[in-house]
Formats: C-alpha cells, structure tokens, sequence
C-alpha cells in the first residue's frame, strides 16, 4: 500500500472525485454527507478498525485496514476536512484460551481470565506483557505494508480516565442498556449478564459476576464476587471494563467514531452497538459489512480449523499490491480464499498497473490500482511478462533457481536485468516459489496417442519452418491450424492436449507468447522430447 500523498488535482478534477463510481467513493460520501463538509466537533473524521490481540495479526486484519484505508483516501479527495484512522486494540479483554503456537503455555495458563496486558509476554523479557507483545506485532505487520494509522490501547483509554465519562454515561443509562442487551441472551445468561465486567481487585481477573445494584451519584457497582461477597467498585480508572457489545458501543460514543467495517457476521452486534449509541446520545459510526472468506471447498474460514490462507503464505508467492487488490475487488462477495487464487491476482493486478497510464482521468479512479497505491501507480516493467506465464516457463525448463528463467527472459526481452527490473526479479522468485510448492508435485504427463502423434510432428515441422520474425500472434495460429486437423470442433480440448502433453498439466498459458518467451528451438526440442516418452 502507498502512504496518501498529495494528488495532482489536474489529472481528475473535482467532479470526477464526486462522481466516482468505485466502492471507497461510494463509501467515502457517506462521510462526506455524514459531516456536511464541516469539519466535527473534534477537528477531524475518525475511521477505525478493531484487532484482538489474543493472537497474531491475519489476513483479516490486513484486509480491513487496507480497505478502511481505501476509504479514506477517497474521503481526502473529496473533502478537505482531516481524516484520521485508529487501530483500536481490545487488549483490555479477558484472556479466555491458551493459544497453540505459542511458548510457555503452562505459565500462560496460570493468568487465564486476566487483561490479556496483564499477563506474561510468553515469547520473551522484551515486552510488559502478553498483549503489549501481540501489539508490538500488530503494528509491526501495519508497518510492513505502509499503512498510515493510528494506534490505540483499550487499556490505556480505560486506565488513563479517557474512557471515565463514557463509562459513567454507561452507568446513568445501565438499565436501558441492559434492557437493549438481555432479549439477545439465553435465559440462564440473562441472571448474570452485566454490562460492566468488574476487574478483581485480589486475583486481577475480569470477572464474569451479576451487578445487584448501580449507584450512579457515587459513579460505582455493587457486584456479587467470586466468593459470594458483596463489593463495591467504581466503574472508572480501569476498575471495570465494558462486556464486548457494549464495550464496541462504548468506544464509537467515547472516540466519535464516524466509520467502520465488519465481517457480515457481526451486523448484530452492530446493530445493537448502535442502538446503546443512540441511548448514550450519540451517532453511530457509518458501516460497512463485508463478506466473509471462504476455503477451497466453500466453507467459512476459520482460524481455529486452520482452513485459511495466512498473510505470511500470500507474500511467499506474491506481491502484496496482488492481496490489496484480491481485498478491493468485491468486498461484499463471498470470495474463496486459497492458494489457486493467487495466480490470478497477481495477473490481475499487473494488468491494472499497465492500464493506468493510457486511461482517461475519470476512468483512472475506477481503476483498482490508483486506490491501492493511493493515485500514483508504479510504471509497469517494459517486458509485460505474467506470473502465470512465467510459472508455465518454470514447468517447462524445470526450473530451480531464478537464473534459469533470468536466461529466457533475457533473450526475450534483451536489456531486461534483475538489477534494472526488481519487481519482475521479485515476481521471477514468486513464480518459482509457487512452481516448487504447488505445480511440481502435481506434474502428470500423458503419451499422445497415434492421432495426437502426427498433429505434434506438424507442430514442430511448422514452427520450424516459420518465419524467424514470427509474432506472438503468428506463432499462436500454428497451433490453432495444426488443432483443426485433428480437433477442428474442439479446439479447446487440443489446447488441453498440448498442455497435458508438453507440460504435465491440464491447463497453460497462451502458447504463441510462450514460444516467444520459451524459444521455438526449445518449445521444437520439447515437442520431440514428448514424442520420445523422455519428458518428465
């Protein structure tokens, strides 16, 4: 992601800004009729998105910053009021499981029911605590990208006294909050719910106790503790922190938050977060539900089953601009989230990069790459090779260093270097990373038949006798005559063929642009090597 900067106003002018048809404009007015053009009370709009930090950052949480940051971008064009965006850590919550993967379980199983900042840092000295150390990671993933945010700590607005007014507006209106929250819980739930989750003031444990009185002139509860005594406590200065629903409540009222994103999954909670808004007085934030990721199979990704596809495998095989890309497009579409998608995206997102230079201002903001890289794309590399065209390269020549295809592609592309190109270089590594992981292993070639055996003898025959500056195009159409001798009704199903025969797999790139790249003498040498039963 690139860093908002100033944009050159010229290249769109302000009514393309407002007639926008792209989704972060879309969003983006909502804000803009939201503040009537004026700047609120507070001096600024506020944008946020939430993170727990029970665990590590997700790709879930690189999605909803990056698109929130979409958003806000697109407010900037439109609106010269600030806009700012807060990464508001719940580290104030109860640590409820030990995860997995980390160290020092048993030691972290002895702080169960504690603010997650009051519990041991398992990785290391290096940090205060076990939330501090999962915070550290959370902005350190941020920064990665570029992202440009805020960050903020429950813990620090509850102990600080920052969150103490909302808190105590809370208290005036507890029993119209509870009447909003108890309907949505079970019957035996209902006995013991509380809004206000006292903090134990002998184990420092968030307590899951039943309120039996609230004192709002003195600012206090009176709760029922663990064992059975009466203790009264006030509900400021990080004494109580707020159950989750009411706690998300609590921070859009406290903070003036003006928008936020969340899965489909949470438009309930949202729902009733705005309802205790409005009792407290104020104005829910604008929303913006998105759709959830599913698995290769259709199912909701979970990161309990271990069914997803983490960050950190993504960018082992492609760019990150290529996921910033796969989180604009269709955001309130269930989209499969597996390593099959990747190809595409990457395709998808050097496609777009190339556009942007020759498309007119207005078609320019509907361009997916202008909102990931905040309307100053990167020029695209001169040779316009694709991921899926160099992953086909790499299976053909089996390929295991980025040497190999270096040599292809400079005789394609002469003057293209790993020095003068880094992106293309970063993309010949991805492409090899993802050959190796996925493509190799599952490399099945098939003997041609007699039937298929004489169209590949015609094939290499034809490319041979080709013109020595034959096109891409001209190349493509020797394979396209050769298929109507032998498949003239399925040409599709003799693309098929070439590609379970020459390369062990049944789909490929579009074979003239890959003889150019290839070489004819090789793709020649290949075509005999198949007739011979040698490949493999």
């Amino acid at each position: 992601m690139t860093p908002i900067q100033p944009f050159e106003r010229e290249l769109a002018p302000a009514a393309a800004f407002s007639q926008a048809k792209a989704w972060p404009f879309e969003e983006a007015r909502k804000l803009v009729e939201r503040t009537a053009g004026k700047t609120p009370e507070k001096g600024y709009v506020l944008l946020e998105t939430g993170y727990g930090p029970s665990g590590l950052p997700h790709i879930g949480t690189f999605g909803e910053v990056a698109r929130t940051t979409m958003v806000r971008q697109a407010f900037q064009r439109l609106s010269d009021v600030p806009a700012r965006l807060f990464c508001f850590s719940d580290d104030m919550d109860g640590f409820r499981k030990v995860p997995d993967n980390v160290p020092n379980k048993d030691m972290l199983a002895a702080h169960l029911g504690k603010p997650l900042t009051s519990v041991p840092d398992p990785f290391s000295n290096e940090y205060s605590s076990f939330g501090e150390a999962n915070n550290a990671r959370l902005r350190a993933f941020l920064d990665s990208f570029g992202f440009e945010y805020e960050f903020q700590s429950a813990t620090d607005w509850y102990k600080s006294g920052r969150f103490d007014p909302m808190l105590l507006a809370m208290l005036r209106h507890y029993e119209e909050i509870q009447a909003v929250m108890l309907p949505t819980l079970g019957a035996e739930r209902q006995q013991t719910y509380s809004i206000f989750l006292p903090i134990c003031p002998k184990t420092g444990r968030v307590l899951q106790v039943p309120v039996v009185e609230t004192r709002p002139d003195d600012g206090t509860i009176i709760y029922r503790g663990e064992d059975g005594a009466l203790v009264e406590t006030p509900v400021t200065g990080g004494n109580v922190k707020l159950q989750w629903k009411a706690d998300w409540a609590g921070r859009w009222f406290a903070l003036g938050v003006d928008y936020e994103m969340y899965g489909k999954d949470l438009i309930p909670s949202a729902e009733l977060s705005a309802k205790i808004v409005r009792i407290l007085g104020g104005k829910a934030p604008e929303g913006f539900a998105y759709e959830l990721f599913l698995d290769d199979k259709g199912q909701k990704i979970s990161k309990s089953k271990g069914n997803g596809l983490s960050v950190e495998e993504w960018l082992t095989y492609a760019p990150p601009e290529s996921l910033a890309l796969y989180m604009f497009q269709s955001p309130r579409k269930a989209k499969r989230l597996y390593f099959d998608v990747i190809p595409r995206a990457v395709d998808d997102y050097r496609t777009f990069v190339g556009k942007f230079a020759e498309e007119e201002p207005a078609k320019k903001l509907e361009n997916p790459a202008w909102h990931i890289h905040a309307g100053n794309p990167p020029a695209p590399d001169s040779t316009g090779l694709t991921f899926g065209i160099l992953l086909n390269l790499a299976s053909a020549c089996h390929a295991e260093s980025k040497d190999v295809l270096w040599g292809f592609i400079k005789s394609y592309a002469p003057g293209a270097t790993p020095e003068g190109d880094p992106q293309l270089d970063k993309l010949v590594g991805f492409a090899l990373n993802y050959y190796r992981d996925f493509v190799a292993a599952h490399k099945a070639y098939r003997a041609p038949n007699e039937a298929e055996r004489a169209a590949f003898e015609k094939l290499a025959a034809d490319l041979e006798a080709a013109p020595a500056d034959a096109s891409a195009e001209d190349l493509q159409n020797i394979f396209y005559e050769v298929g109507k001798t032998i498949m003239a009704e399925d040409l599709r199903g003799w693309f098929k063929t070439v590609y379970e025969v020459l390369l062990g797999q049944e789909q490929g790139p579009r074979m003239g642009s890959f003889v150019q790249l290839y070489g004819r003498d090789n793709m020649v040498a290949l075509i005999r090597k198949a007739l011979d039963g040698t490949l493999a």
